[in-house]
């Protein structure tokens, strides 16, 4: 993919080299086997402590907690590479988004921030770990991305690529317009009257239509970009096809050994991730992305 033309947005918080953040205190328990938890828990939509809290109490330690401390913050656009690399797909979400969104919806897009940051950072819905994997949080409305996940794409999952890397950024800015035009609070409300019904498929089911969603999504600001400055080939499509293969919930479970159990899925196969984001592509549209009607 080239980006070279593409703007670079200001709206970053660069807080990788920090000290800051909170330190996570894990006991007698492995950084090893919290790596694997965090990485279990990011796979399937569980909050990762929750996981670390449980192993610690079966192992007899004490619960991890948190220590607060100063984060330092360098606003604006990075001046690395992959920093800049962020800096501009995130300035042409912006772009693109600023147009779409008010001509489909009538809503204007209010720009998210995206946060820098390596190993552990404080965001408004907790801790992020460098282990979770790349999210949004609806309740600060920031972006959190820890760069190193790019190289775990190309290691552990078989992804890798500039288009790849946008991909994941995209769908992240996916799940802030799907906050934006008040879906995201609704479903997240339902999940929680799902839960409280002890009814977790239709939960799960819940969470696979807001994250293929977030994948056709990205797919139609690939869509909007590639009309803006014809900027991406068959390769990489063929990587983002890759990369959204790898992290189809059937995939993991058969890389983890486990039994392939549809009802258990959070994200999407690996056939709805890659047909989602092809919707994407092939509509530009958001109307285009219901996966609540399919």
């Amino acid at each position: 993919m080239r980006e070279d033309d593409l703007r670079e947005s200001s709206n970053i918080e660069d807080r990788r080299g920090s000290s800051g953040g909170g330190g996570l205190r894990t006991g007698g328990l492995g950084i090893g086997a919290v790596v694997v938890l965090s990485l279990i828990g990011w796979a399937f939509g569980i909050d990762p402590s929750v996981l670390i809290n449980g192993a610690q109490q079966v192992a007899g330690n004490a619960p991890p907690t948190s220590q607060t401390a100063p984060t330092q913050t360098r606003p604006g656009a990075p001046g690395d590479d992959v920093g800049r690399f962020v800096a501009r797909v995130l300035g042409e979400t912006e772009d693109v988004w600023s147009q779409v969104l008010p001509r489909e919806t009538g809503r204007q897009y209010e720009r998210p921030v995206l946060v820098l940051f390596s190993g552990l950072t404080p965001s408004g819905c907790g801790s992020a770990e460098s282990a979770m994997g790349p999210f949004y949080c609806p309740l600060d409305r920031k972006l959190y991305l820890d760069t190193a996940f790019f190289q775990d794409m190309q290691r552990r999952m078989g992804g890798g690529g500039d288009f790849a890397y946008a991909y994941v950024i995209a769908h992240e800015v996916g799940h802030h317009v799907q906050n934006l035009i008040g879906l995201l609070p609704k479903v997240q409300e339902a999940q929680r009257q799902a839960r409280q019904d002890a009814d977790k498929a239709t939960a799960n089911d819940l969470s696979v239509r807001i994250e293929l969603m977030a994948d056709c999504l990205a797919g139609v600001w690939a869509n909007q970009m590639n009309q803006r400055h014809r900027n991406i080939n068959d390769a990489d499509l063929q990587q983002a096809a890759a990369t959204a293969t790898a992290i189809g919930d059937d995939r993991i479970s058969q890389a983890a050994g486990r039994a392939v159990v549809r009802d258990s899925f959070t994200h999407g196969s690996s056939e709805q991730r890659v047909r989602w984001l092809g919707t994407g592509l092939r509509t530009g549209t958001i109307a285009g992305c219901n996966t609540f009607q399919q």
